[in-house]
């Protein structure tokens, strides 16, 4: 990264909304690797970019601005779109509230200029110390919130995934369907689905939170209820596209075997018991097989299934081959 041309070629792109309190700090923090700060003003109340124009002198910063409020996602987005225009490399993004540590951006960029991967994203469960100081509840829901987010986007060793310090390669942000990204608070687990579709390597960074006077908001139990649907349906489009549109391979032979069997054993289950109930009699030792046997394969071809699905895990950097 001690290069010219390198430092000319990483971005961050700051999202504006209610952020007057911390954004100049997180500005001034930027280190010379970073060659522009595309700030967007998200129709915000306080009118952030007009505070940031005039309040920064940094050459680097350009402030865009949205007419109407269109969420984080909708203003990282914009920020991806002026990066790529402008020929960046390397797109970070960074919140303005001050809970992310401007320092770490080479630490974010460094796997993915060196090819080691595509995304690159922060982890704050990393370290045991900063895990004992998070309140239960927190930990409970993210815990939660990570799970589901490994079934529906294929990364089934990316923790933290709303996590919004992040670093993508530009060639892979400019393939990516950014109409079809989640615009708000879903977006950072909507964007590991999508990079799933385009088997995007990705990896977690450790990091620190600094936590101050700002109100996140976030909160993840009230998150969990809603994203439910939304990682539900983002699981059976991965599972679609994977292993029955692109491929079709032993995975798939086990999830529609095992699924075919496991449905079938416990519907036939449930009807021969209801059956039996209102005869009053019980089930002979060959009702009970059949119905016990294809639920019990049907269970351990699923979970081969599950097992090939986490060996699949998108582990190689595809922004070689997009260029």
């Amino acid at each position: 990264m001690g290069t010219r041309d390198t430092k000319k070629s990483i971005a961050v792109v700051i999202p504006c909304y209610r952020v007057r309190d911390h954004v100049l700090d997180v500005i001034s923090s930027i280190g010379p690797e970073v060659s522009q700060i595309i700030c967007v003003d998200d129709a915000c109340p306080d009118r952030s970019g007009d505070f940031i124009e005039s309040e920064v002198a940094d050459p680097r910063v350009k402030v865009l601005r949205h007419e109407q409020n269109k969420g984080v996602g909708g203003a990282v987005l914009t920020g991806y779109q002026a990066a790529i225009d402008s020929g960046a490399t390397v797109i970070v993004k960074l919140d303005g509230d001050g809970q992310m540590d401007p320092g770490l951006v080479p630490k974010f960029v460094e796997p993915v200029l060196s090819g080691e991967a595509d995304y690159t994203k922060g982890n704050r469960f990393f370290n045991p110390s900063d895990v004992k100081s998070m309140p239960f509840v927190r930990l409970f829901g993210n815990a939660a919130v990570s799970f589901l987010s490994k079934i529906s986007s294929g990364y089934w060793t990316i923790f933290d995934p709303t996590n919004g310090f992040t670093a993508i390669h530009a060639d892979v942000a400019r393939h990516l369907p950014l109409d079809a990204v989640a615009k708000r608070y879903f977006f950072e687990s909507d964007m590991l689905f999508h990079l799933g579709g385009l088997r995007a390597s990705v990896k977690d960074i450790p990091m620190t939170a600094k936590y101050g006077d700002e109100e996140s908001g976030l909160s993840i139990p009230k998150i969990i209820g809603p994203f439910l649907g939304k990682y539900a349906g983002n699981f059976v489009k991965r599972i679609f596209l994977n292993y029955l549109i692109r491929d079709f391979n032993v995975g798939s032979v086990e999830l529609l075997a095992g699924l075919a069997m496991f449905l079938f054993g416990s519907f036939f289950g449930v009807a021969k018991w209801v059956e039996n109930m209102e005869a009053g009699t019980l089930a002979s030792a060959g009702t009970v097989m059949l119905a016990g046997l294809p639920v019990m394969v049907g269970l351990q071809l699923l979970i081969g299934f599950l097992n090939y699905d986490i060996a699949n895990t998108p582990s190689s950097p595809i922004h070689r081959l997009l260029k």
